[in-house]
């Protein structure tokens, strides 16, 4: 009798909540960067929801490879999570041989925030508009250089994205940072480059460099004199650099559900969106299947532009 009992009760005893120790929140860049901004912001505001240590460790190299593997590989019970960015769409589709299956081993939880990226030249290389760029590309084609923080980055997306849209043929010039693509177009040795608002910012607001236009479908609050390339030349163009959460495959979908609850009341809490928008960052908010579906077509956009680019893994 004293067993039957004691089975009873542990099958109505309540479940531990989740979590009843601290979280490890594996960051797949340097510390600095949005993506660490945005995770250590958010992980802040976690502890506090749920009452025990959310840790960030910055894993960085391989293109966010290291902190995806060593995300796969955690125990799949919601305490060792993984913080990445749009490069992972690009990884997963620019690289079959990663050492993880994005699609397999991982499984999308939320979104955190999204950013536009602004496309901007220097004041006296001629065009004032995306229009009058685009023109000057087509009337010279090949003889524009823009540049990027490398091969496969979001920088380097989004140029081919507009150079596609656009129809204009350009040269790309790859850097090892955004800031040395920046540098290079303010002192009038590349036509343009994109970059994300918050670098290119200072240079703008100097007079160093002129925006044309911004990434994303509506203008930024930061920018808010700078119309989007949507409206100023090409319908329904948008590219944005974001970032997400994701948990080792396996993970309970009650669990993930959680998280991503849990992750949409920290982004909009009032000191979250301070800070984002200081980021010109905006918060994004998902069920774990949207995510999933916004991740997919995020690949198969990368996919396109990767074929139609010819831009290959290095």
């Amino acid at each position: 009798m004293k067993l039957v009992l004691l089975l009873a009760a542990l099958l109505i005893a309540p479940a531990h909540a989740f979590p009843d120790k601290p979280v490890r929140v594996i960051v797949a860049f340097t510390p600095g960067g949005v993506t660490d901004i945005v995770a250590r912001t958010l992980a802040a505001k976690l502890a506090e929801l749920w009452k025990q240590p959310v840790v960030v460790e910055n894993r960085a190299g391989a293109g966010g490879s290291l902190a995806a593997v060593a995300v796969a590989r955690a125990s799949a019970d919601g305490y060792t999570l993984l913080v990445h960015s749009s490069g992972y769409a690009v990884n997963a589709a620019l690289n079959p041989a990663l050492p993880y299956d994005p699609q397999r081993e991982l499984v999308a939880v939320a979104p955190l925030a999204s950013q536009a990226m602004v496309l901007v030249v220097n004041p006296a290389a001629g065009p004032k508009s995306v229009p009058e760029l685009i023109a000057a590309a087509k009337a010279e084609p090949g003889a524009l250089a823009y540049g990027s923080a490398g091969i496969g980055s979001g920088a380097h997306f989004s140029a081919e994205q507009f150079r596609i849209a656009a129809g204009i043929e350009v040269l790309h010039v790859p850097y090892k940072g955004g800031a040395e693509a920046i540098n290079d177009t303010a002192a009038g040795r590349l036509a343009f480059t994109f970059n994300t608002i918050t670098l290119a910012l200072p240079y703008i607001r100097d007079g160093r460099l002129l925006a044309l236009g911004v990434t994303s479908l509506q203008r930024s609050d930061l920018l808010p004199h700078v119309p989007t390339i949507a409206e100023g030349a090409l319908p329904g163009f948008e590219f944005t650099f974001w970032n997400g959460l994701w948990a080792p495959a396996g993970t309970p979908a009650p669990l993930a559900e959680q998280i991503a609850r849990d992750l949409g009341r920290a982004v909009t809490a009032s000191d979250v969106r301070e800070r984002f928008a200081r980021l010109g960052a905006e918060p994004m908010t998902m069920t774990p299947p949207e995510f999933a579906r916004f991740v997919q077509r995020e690949i198969d956009n990368a996919e396109r532009i990767a074929r139609i680019s010819g831009i290959k893994a290095q």
